[in-house]
């Protein structure tokens, strides 16, 4: 059985807003907020200086169209980078937010924020505890609406020690045995697991161990309600616009 007090909306906006807006950015926050999104996603990296901005890539080339590291480039010069030139010239002058902004936006928007902690390898629990640190200074301990995951044990344990009382999910390529059991290790709620392969059977093991399940990026209607039958408690796409009918068909609590 699922954990009681699961209330996580059942649809979450992929990288903020999906493939509607440039990923990752407060544009992004505002578009998923008009289409009446309740949730969304979106990653966190640490500058240079050890400050935590949203931003997927550890480079600056797919989003930017220039080069530069992330981990290389202090956070005052990160926002100052243009990532919306490049996904259509409409969000010229977007640019990488820091975490901080991002998640005052997600409070004044109503949106639900799963925060991936994703760490510039080598950085893994320098940006768990930062992002932790982050959220405690923010006073976010007890705030519900703010769901941790990452595909790092170590950052997502790291994030935790900051924020005990967060939720969490463990995120994983494909559902394993080994997965499952890091997951009750770090007291997930949820295991969050790719569509590919996934299967039925899954969806079940994961459940009955007492876990949700958290399904990316499912981006067809067709695909999303088969995968609430199974018992998936939410889903990941880049194309919320095409999957409000599950908003209002699930019976996920």
């Amino acid at each position: 059985m699922i954990k009681t007090g699961w209330a996580w909306p059942v649809l979450l906006a992929h990288r903020c807003g999906g493939a509607l807006a440039p990923e990752n950015t407060l544009a992004g926050l505002e578009i998923a907020a008009r289409l009446g999104c309740g949730a969304v996603e979106f990653d966190v990296m640490l500058s240079a200086d050890g400050q935590p901005v949203l931003i997927h890539d550890e480079t600056l080339e797919r989003t930017a169209g220039r080069s530069g590291r992330v981990a290389e480039l202090s956070a005052a010069e990160l926002s100052g980078v243009d990532v919306g030139q490049r996904f259509h010239p409409a969000f010229a002058g977007e640019t990488i937010p820091a975490f901080a902004d991002a998640l005052d936006a997600c409070r004044r928007l109503g949106l639900a924020a799963n925060v991936e902690i994703k760490p510039t390898v080598g950085l893994e629990r320098q940006t768990g505890e930062a992002v932790g640190y982050s959220l405690r200074a923010m006073d976010a301990a007890g705030d519900r609406q703010v769901l941790l995951s990452s595909f790092s044990a170590e950052a997502l344990e790291a994030a935790v020690a900051e924020v005990p009382r967060l939720p969490r999910a463990l995120l994983a390529a494909c559902y394993t045995p080994a997965a499952l059991a890091c997951a009750r290790q770090l007291s997930c709620v949820a295991l969050n697991l790719s569509r590919d392969g996934l299967t039925e059977e899954d969806v079940v093991a994961v459940r009955e161990a007492g876990l949700a399940v958290m399904v990316y990026t499912v981006n067809t209607l067709e695909e999303a309600r088969r995968f609430l039958r199974w018992g998936v408690a939410g889903v990941f796409s880049d194309r919320p616009d095409r999957l409000f009918g599950l908003v209002t068909e699930s019976c996920i609590t």
